[in-house]
């Protein structure tokens, strides 16, 4: 990895470990101490290493210098002066406590995860400070997610800190009772993780691996954990999986996207739809049906590589089921690709314009794809409107290679 890209990639890995384990030493009051003495070892990191190169072991280097930071900030609260110093017997004590071991990173971002998603904040906020905290996710990308501006995302995690602040919530695994209630956020925190990384819009860049690969991570914590270790988990991570096995498939040399239809299944990882597989026969337990459930089904059959009725079928009734359950207008417009497959372009033409997504340029996309060679003219225009409306530079290319095909018919 290039030296100017290390400390970008060690903020979005190990940001969030220091914070978990701060916020676990400070306790939740503690949370902006722990972010600003973050922040402070990488603003450090920056400074000393392009004027003495990097060290040998950098993430240790990172540890040592936030415990430092952290003995420094205890050392001047008034609290830690007066109360905490009579009774901690030397520097050793520090070490002992501020424990960064890789078991107490785990062990602390998982606390964390279900302390952020306490029920006395709104949804939105507990999403949106456990991307923050949890995924290191900055303000811009966050109000990409909600699509929301950053002024609004700022408001609400400074209300939703307070509201932890004051609350004297404990840091911690909730036990049976609460539990479900809490893991909810929690793995909508975690999908919104992989969409982002999926489908990033805040970059020019539209498959960010790091961050699918952190959500899968932080799952498969979930997984290993006796108390979250449920159907909906399992379903989520086997999703995740899924999709992952298409990486390699999914850009071309250039960072390009490359559409479904078009992508060579030969690069599709074995290993990853395998694992994908065993989550979701984990995930085959119980009584209750959740989306993660039905979105694993989805991608399951979009790994199998031959283009069979059987295939298009199985997509399309999870799309049916999926939308019974909760209704999406992006799910929806999947849907209607599925339909073409099953019922004819022209089925999928009268059900995609009940939509009116006028704002969307995968809609207007969808339809230039479903009325080529039915009313090319009609198609040419709705690849054009598609283009107008593209967000990056990766959606643009993707509808011009559209667009040319069309042409060249």
């Amino acid at each position: 990895m290039a030296d100017q890209q290390l400390i970008p990639h060690l903020f979005r890995t190990e940001y969030r470990k220091i914070v978990a384990v701060l916020c676990k030493y400070f306790g939740l009051g503690g949370m902006e101490n722990a972010e600003d003495i973050a922040s402070e070892t990488f603003l450090t990191a920056t400074q000393t290493w392009g004027l003495h190169g990097i060290p040998s072991n950098p993430t240790a280097w990172l540890y040592g210098v936030a415990k430092n930071k952290a003995k420094n900030h205890l050392q001047r609260h008034t609290l830690f002066r007066d109360k905490i110093a009579p009774a901690l017997k030397g520097d050793e004590s520090m070490e002992q406590d501020l424990d960064l071991s890789p078991q107490n990173i785990i062990d602390s971002q998982l606390q964390m995860m279900f302390a952020i998603c306490h029920p006395s904040i709104s949804p939105e906020a507990q999403i949106g400070l456990s991307l923050r905290i949890l995924c290191g996710f900055g303000i811009e990308e966050i109000a990409d997610a909600f699509l929301t501006n950053k002024e609004t995302i700022n408001k609400r995690l400074f209300r939703a800190k307070e509201q932890l602040r004051t609350s004297g919530i404990k840091i911690g695994v909730p036990g049976p009772p609460e539990i479900e209630e809490r893991l909810s956020p929690v793995l909508t925190t975690i999908y919104l993780l992989f969409n982002e990384g999926y489908y990033s819009i805040s970059r020019d860049q539209p498959l960010r691996k790091d961050l699918c690969l952190e959500a899968i991570r932080l799952c498969t914590m979930l997984v290993e954990n006796a108390a979250t270790n449920q159907p909906q988990v399992n379903a989520l991570l086997a999703l995740m999986c899924f999709h992952a096995s298409r990486f390699d498939a999914r850009t071309d040399r250039n960072g390009g996207i490359i559409l479904y239809e078009e992508q060579d299944p030969s690069l599709w990882n074995v290993d990853f739809i395998s694992k994908g597989g065993y989550f979701l026969q984990c995930s085959a337990t119980g009584n209750k049906l959740s989306r993660y459930h039905l979105e694993a089904g989805i991608a399951y059959w979009s790994t199998q590589r031959a283009d069979i009725p059987e295939k298009w079928e199985n997509i399309l009734q999870f799309y049916n089921r999926l939308l019974q359950m909760e209704y999406s207008p992006i799910a929806a417009l999947n849907r209607t690709y599925a339909l073409s497959k099953v019922n004819g372009k022209a089925a999928a033409i009268v059900e995609a314009e009940k939509l009116e997504l006028t704002d969307n340029h995968f809609y207007f996309a969808l339809l230039g794809e479903l009325y080529t060679s039915i009313d090319d003219e009609k198609a040419r225009l709705h690849l054009q409107k598609a283009y107008s409306l593209a967000k990056t530079p990766a959606d643009r290319q993707a509808i011009q290679k559209k667009m040319d095909r069309h042409a060249t018919l």
